[in-house]
């Protein structure tokens, strides 16, 4: 197994310091010692915890939507994928007890002047609905006037269901949102 590089260190270590302590908890010198790294060596690729934050964020994205490609991809139907993706809710978010989505968490947690951190999650949150949407298009059930309001339908429920399930540490608010997407698509 390859040793990561200094870089890669404060990535690992911020990423996870930052998801389940929080961005505010977590200090600088905090994510140097979790990634036995001098500041020297930080202040080589980034210039501030927030940009550290983007990284994260960046990263959180790819691995993020790549795990929920891969989970629906075995449903015939496009449909049948974006009714999937609140099984893949329930998966990551029982992985992980229920702490929730990376973006939601860090965005109410943000000082009002990180904008680079708040656009990254302007943008997962932008290519996730486009996901749901080109999803929807390329099915024939859907008109494609329709597709941006169901769409959207779909995406305020697993947002809902998301962060409904980090408050009750629970899934029921998954399986109901998932019976509510059911309902929309057919």
């Amino acid at each position: 197994m390859k040793k990561l590089g200094v870089k890669e260190r404060i990535i690992e270590a911020a990423s996870n310091l930052f998801y389940f302590e929080g961005y505010n908890q977590t200090g600088i010198n905090k994510i140097l010692k979790e990634a036995n790294v001098s500041k020297d060596s930080m202040y080589r690729y980034f210039r501030s915890k927030e940009d550290i934050a983007v990284a994260y964020l960046q990263g959180r994205h790819y691995m993020w939507m790549g795990n929920l490609t891969n989970f629906v991809e075995p449903n015939k139907t496009n449909k049948e994928k974006v009714i999937a993706s609140f099984d893949y809710l329930y998966v990551w978010l029982k992985d992980v007890e229920f702490r929730g989505c990376g973006w939601q968490n860090i965005i109410t947690d943000l000082p009002k002047d990180h904008d680079k951190i708040r656009h990254q999650a302007v943008i997962h949150k932008n290519e996730f609905r486009e996901w749901i949407h080109e999803l929807l298009e390329q099915d024939e059930q859907f008109k494609t006037e329709d597709v941006k309001s169901i769409g959207d339908q779909v995406l305020i429920l697993l947002e809902g269901a998301i962060i409904l399930s980090q408050i009750q540490k629970d899934s029921w608010p998954i399986d109901s949102a998932k019976q509510a997407c059911i309902k929309i698509l057919n």
